[in-house]
């Protein structure tokens, strides 16, 4: 049968100009492994997932690059955001 893969993955700008990024995945409407950024870690919601989680520790890249997307590209594209919508407001 079908199944479903879900990721949500963002960033946050608060008022204090600090960020924070958020990644995670569910399968089959079920969660399934997060990613902290600030520990750099994967946490697995379950056995199954424990092999996606080892897989992605032993490539040894997959931490680096979820948090050079969450803390450089996501909060770049989310200022430019923030200016486009800020333009139009102020038309």
């Amino acid at each position: 049968g079908a199944h479903t893969w879900q990721r949500m993955v963002g960033c946050d700008l608060l008022e204090d100009n600090s960020t924070r990024g958020y990644s995670q995945y569910a399968y089959d409407g079920r969660d399934y492994i997060t990613f902290d950024m600030d520990t750099m870690t994967f946490t697995a919601a379950d056995a199954v997932a424990q092999i996606t989680k080892r897989k992605w520790e032993v490539d040894g890249t997959e931490a680096e690059r979820r948090k050079h997307y969450l803390k450089d590209t996501c909060i770049e594209w989310l200022r430019k955001y923030v200016s486009y919508g800020r333009a139009v407001l102020e038309r």
